[in-house]
C-alpha cells in the first residue's frame, strides 16, 4: 500500500498506513498535527488505533522534548520470539499441548494484578537505585521485584507456534518447527513512572499556557531536569520490561525442556513497541516516539504478531524513511473490549479458536452486559493480519509466518 498524506492546516502533515482510519485515531492523529513540538509529519501505521492522547500504532518526532503519553503506560511493551529446531509434529496431539500448558502456568504467573509471591532478584535494580539518588523512592518498589517474570493482563500472551508457508497454503518444504513467542512489558513500573511525568508535563504547559489540542499531549523539554529524568526513567523501565520477558523465556524453554529434552534454542529476538529513542532523522537529532510501533530499521529484525488464532510474523525492516523507519506492532484493534465482549458471541468465538489450546472465556468485569463473558481478546476484535502485513511491504519484508498451537493470556 502507498502511503496517504492528509493535510487539512496542520502543523505538519498526517502519513497514514492505515485503511479505513476511524474517526477517533484521525482526531488523535490531527492532534499530534498541531503539536508545537511535534516535527516532520505524524506517521500511522497498518494497525492504528485510538489510544490514550496519541493513537496506538502511531510514530512521531520531536527536537529537544518528550511526551509522556505519546509513549504510553506500559513503557517498554513488547516482544521476545524464540525459534526452535523441534518438529511441529512433537506437539500435534492437543492433549500433549494442553499438559504443556498446565507446565507453563505453573512457572509464568499470568493476569492483570498477578505477580510472584516473592521478590526477585535483579542487579537492574540496585543499579538504577545507585545511579538515580532520590528518586529511587519512587522506583523500583517491592511489587516490581515480584512482578519480573510475569505476563500480566489484557493483550499480553505466552505462545506455543509453528511455522507455516509465507503464503498461508501450509508447512514450508523443510518441515514445520515450533518457536516459543511472549508479549509482555513493564508491568506497574511504567505506568508509575508515565503518570508521575504526566503530571508534571501538564503544569508546566499550563503554566506557560502552551496551546495543545489535546491536553493529554503534554510534553517536557529534554535539556530541563524533569524531561532528562523521565528519559532516564524511560530507559531502566525498557530495561526491566527486556528483562522481565527474557525470565517467562527462559521459563517457557525449561517447560519445553520437558517435553521434549533433545530440544535446541536457536535464536531469539526481542523488540519494543512503546518507548522514545534518540535516533537521527532527516539529517537531525530527534526523539523518535513509536505507541504501539517497532523500529524496522534496515535489515532489524522484527516481531509483529497477530491474535490469539492467527498468524504472526518474523520481518525484516527496509529503514523507510517516510515511517521514521518504523513499522505496526500488531494487528491492531477492529473493536474495542466493550464492543467485543457485547456484540460477539460465544459460538463464533470458539469456532476462531478451533484447534488452538487456550484457556477460552473469563467472565467480563467491564461495563456493558452482566453475566457474559469476556470476548475481547477474541480474534474477531482485530484487523486481519494478513491485510497489516500487505499494507507495509514498503516497510517490511515478512521472512517467518507462524501460527498458533496453545495460547496462554494474562
Amino acid at each position: 500500500m502507498k502511503w496517504k498524506v492528509f493535510q487539512k492546516g496542520y502543523s505538519v502533515p498526517v502519513m497514514s498506513w492505515c485503511e479505513n482510519c476511524d474517526k477517533g485515531t484521525m482526531e488523535q492523529a490531527e492532534n499530534l498535527a498541531k503539536h508545537p513540538a511535534v516535527f516532520g509529519h505524524v506517521a500511522l501505521m497498518p494497525d492504528a488505533h485510538q489510544g490514550y492522547g496519541m493513537p496506538i500504532g502511531g510514530v512521531i518526532a520531536t527536537e529537544d522534548a518528550v511526551i509522556p503519553a505519546a509513549v504510553g503506560v506500559d513503557i517498554g511493551c513488547g516482544m521476545v520470539a524464540t525459534e526452535t529446531d523441534i518438529p511441529a509434529e512433537r506437539f500435534a496431539d492437543l492433549s500433549f499441548r494442553r499438559a504443556f500448558q498446565e507446565k507453563l502456568k505453573e512457572r509464568i504467573p499470568a493476569g492483570e494484578g498477578v505477580s510472584h509471591r516473592e521478590a526477585r532478584i535483579w542487579e537492574g535494580f540496585e543499579a538504577y537505585a545507585d545511579n538515580n539518588g532520590m528518586r529511587a523512592h519512587l522506583w523500583p518498589s517491592k511489587l516490581d521485584r515480584m512482578n519480573l517474570g510475569t505476563l500480566g493482563g489484557g493483550n499480553h500472551f505466552a505462545e506455543l507456534q509453528k511455522t507455516t508457508a509465507l503464503d498461508g497454503t501450509g508447512a514450508p518444504a523443510d518441515g514445520s518447527k515450533v518457536w516459543l513467542m511472549i508479549h509482555s512489558g513493564s508491568r506497574n513500573l511504567g505506568k508509575r513512572i508515565e503518570e508521575h511525568y504526566h503530571k508534571i508535563a501538564s503544569r508546566l504547559c499550563t503554566r506557560f499556557h502552551v496551546p495543545l489540542a489535546d491536553p493529554n499531549l503534554a510534553f517536557l523539554p529534554i535539556d530541563e531536569p524533569d524531561g532528562r529524568d523521565y528519559f532516564t526513567d524511560m530507559l531502566f523501565a525498557l530495561r526491566y520490561a527486556k528483562e522481565n520477558r527474557l525470565r517467562m523465556m527462559e521459563a517457557m524453554k525449561e517447560t519445553i525442556a520437558e517435553f521434549v529434552p533433545e530440544a535446541n534454542f536457536l535464536r531469539t529476538i526481542d523488540i519494543h513497541h512503546n518507548y522514545a529513542a534518540c535516533e537521527e532523522h532527516f539529517g537531525r537529532k530527534l526523539f523518535v516516539h513509536r505507541k504501539g510501533a517497532t523500529s524496522a530499521k534496515p535489515d532489524e529484525i522484527g516481531i509483529i504478531p497477530g491474535s490469539m488464532g492467527t498468524a504472526s510474523y518474523i520481518v525484516r525492516g527496509l529503514g523507510n524513511p517516510a515511517s521514521f523507519m518504523s513499522c505496526s506492532h500488531g494487528a491492531g484493534r477492529c473493536m474495542s473490549r466493550i464492543a467485543a465482549s457485547t456484540n460477539l458471541t460465544v459460538e463464533e468465538c470458539d469456532r476462531a479458536m478451533e484447534g488452538i489450546v487456550c484457556e477460552r472465556w473469563h467472565p467480563y468485569k467491564g461495563y456493558g452486559k452482566k453475566g457474559r463473558l469476556d470476548l475481547s481478546e477474541a480474534p474477531q476484535a482485530y484487523k486481519d493480519i494478513e491485510s497489516v502485513i500487505d499494507a507495509e511491504r514498503d516497510l517490511i519484508e515478512p521472512l517467518v509466518r507462524l501460527m498458533p498451537l496453545a495460547c496462554l493470556k494474562g
